[in-house]
Order: structure tokens, then C-alpha cells, then sequence
């Protein structure tokens, strides 16, 4: 009998296999773990399926990070309505599923050109929704974003919620404590029942 053809439902449900296998391999064993062998292993198919549905690795690389960052996307676009965007921003950011896998692919794109070039374009557009949400909060409070770049606040922010999550996946723990502390009395200040509008608070 003539082998059964795979349906177009099959084909999605691979596909989504190898990619969910591939991110839980990044991030939970690092980027180099992730060969095709391992990741049909975990995927419980066939080695030769990989390149069947990706050609290269890269391709396997690009298609895992673009389905991630579109849910990271929807997910941060949130802050943008929220009540609170600051804390909005600050959870995503230290939440380390989020930025365990960042952080790999960082790693990655230093090797793969491909990755690189899909990660800056990813890094764009959540800088864009960041700012877009500092922008928001700064002028609701009644602040001069000329003294206080809304990116420059963005990059102050996230980036020293990403210190905390990369620090700690290697077990640094000291001043986070602090740090934590400082991070949010400021973020209570710009929350919009405490902000006094036309200034900094002090």
C-alpha cells in the first residue's frame, strides 16, 4: 500500500514539535545543545524530519525566535494599556523564562548571521513598545522628556531588571536586594495615583 501522505495538520503539529523542542533544549541546556539529533530526540520524530521541515538549523533558530517574539510582543504591548506600564515592564523583564532564552540567542547570533539579523529586528520593536510605554507614563506625570529621555528610562529600567535574571542564573546575588528595593519605591512614584505632575519626585 502506498504510504499514507501527510496532512497539512500533521505537518503544523511537527513543525511545532521541533520548535518546542528546540527552545525548551535552549533554554534549558544552552543553544549549543541544540542539534538536529537532540532536537528530534526531544521531539520525538525522526532525526531526518528536521531538515524536512527546516533546511538549515538556522532556519530552525529564526522560526523559534520569531514565534517567541511575537508572544513577547503581544505580552509587553499590554504595558501600553496597563494601568501600571513601569510594572508591567519590570515583570517581564525579570521574569527569567523570558530572559534565560533572550540570553542564549545573544550568544547565538554571535555565530549565526541569520539569528543576529532576527534578533536585532525582535530587539527593535520591543524597544519601541518600552519606550512607547515610558513615554506614556513620563508625560502623564507631567515630566520633562527632554531632561528624561523616555529610551534612556527604558534602557535604565529593563536593563537592570535583565542584570537581576542574568546574575542570578549564575547564583550572584549581591545588592539585587537593593536594587529591587530602589527599582520599585522609583516605579511607585510615577504609578498614577502618587506621580505629582510637573516634576520629578524627590
Amino acid at each position: 500500500m502506498p504510504a499514507k501522505r501527510a496532512t497539512k495538520a500533521d505537518d503544523t503539529g511537527t513543525r511545532s514539535r521541533l520548535m518546542e523542542a528546540t527552545a525548551q533544549i535552549i533554554r534549558e541546556e544552552g543553544y549549543a545543545a541544540a542539534t538536529s539529533r537532540r532536537v528530534a530526540a526531544v521531539a520525538g520524530v525522526k532525526s531526518a524530519l528536521v531538515y524536512y521541515y527546516f533546511p538549515t538549523m538556522d532556519d530552525l533558530f529564526v522560526a523559534v525566535l520569531r514565534a517567541g517574539g511575537e508572544k513577547a510582543l503581544d505580552r509587553m504591548r499590554q504595558a501600553l494599556t496597563a494601568d501600571d506600564p513601569l510594572q508591567v515592564l519590570w515583570e517581564i523583564n525579570t521574569d527569567a523564562r523570558f530572559t534565560q532564552l533572550n540570553t542564549e540567542f545573544m550568544a547565538l547570533a554571535n555565530h549565526r548571521k541569520a539569528v543576529g539579523a532576527e534578533l536585532k529586528t525582535f530587539a527593535e520593536r520591543v524597544r519601541d513598545i518600552e519606550t512607547a510605554a515610558v513615554t506614556l507614563v513620563l508625560r502623564s506625570c507631567g515630566v520633562d522628556i527632554t531632561e528624561f529621555p523616555p529610551v534612556v528610562v527604558s534602557i535604565l529600567l529593563t536593563g537592570a531588571a535583565r542584570i537581576l535574571c542574568n546574575e542570578g542564573a549564575v547564583g550572584v546575588r549581591q545588592g539585587h536586594a537593593e536594587l529591587r528595593t530602589f527599582v520599585e519605591d522609583l516605579m511607585s512614584r510615577y504609578r498614577p495615583e502618587a506621580a505629582a505632575p510637573g516634576r520629578l519626585r524627590e
